[in-house]
């Protein structure tokens, strides 16, 4: 999903054919390379919005010696359905890292409505993190040294990571309310 929100926010802003896309996603820092992301991919999100009825082509550049170049134009439906699919990011995140090109493109979202949304994702890691706890608790009720090595290990791993991310969490909320994002 965050390729074909990349696509739909640049294609808001102009025309463009796949292959400016990818060089423009590329430069300067690779997160093409970064994200995995080949033309084949790239061509395969085109065509799947191409299928939902979010783009449409509306221009065939015709060069010599050079294979056509489609150029795709967002449709109404695509300027509709673009804040839906952010909203969907940032409800799918199950990291900061994942909600980046969503927070590229707040811009075209209620800010309001992200913050709802982020604030629900902290409350679910929250009970997560409590789940593992008590389950935590329950294996070393079990006394068995070998696992308690483990068990404490593991529970401190989480802990430190569930922390780290709260923490960052209620630091991105912040700043989207404050308007910094």
């Amino acid at each position: 999903m965050p390729i074909q929100v990349f696509i739909l926010s640049k294609l808001m802003e102009d025309n463009n054919y796949p292959y400016k896309l990818k060089k423009q996603l590329s430069d300067p820092i690779p997160f093409d390379q970064l994200g995995g992301l080949t033309e084949s991919k790239l061509y395969y999100h085109f065509d799947s919005l191409v299928k939902q009825g979010l783009i449409e082509i509306v221009e065939i550049i015709k060069e010599e010696h050079r294979p056509d170049k489609q150029v795709f134009g967002i449709t109404a439906k695509g300027r509709e359905e673009l804040p839906n699919k952010i909203y969907k990011m940032f409800e799918n995140a199950g990291s900061i890292g994942e909600t980046v090109v969503g927070l590229a493109n707040i811009k075209y979202v209620d800010r309001d409505k992200v913050v709802e949304i982020l604030k629900n994702n902290k409350k679910k890691l929250i009970a997560k993190w409590e789940l593992i706890a008590d389950f935590e608790k329950q294996m070393k009720m079990k006394k068995d040294q070998d696992k308690d090595k483990l068990v404490d290990y593991l529970g401190e791993y989480f802990s430190s990571r569930t922390d780290h991310t709260i923490s960052w969490l209620e630091e991105l909320i912040g700043r989207i309310q404050q308007g910094e994002i």
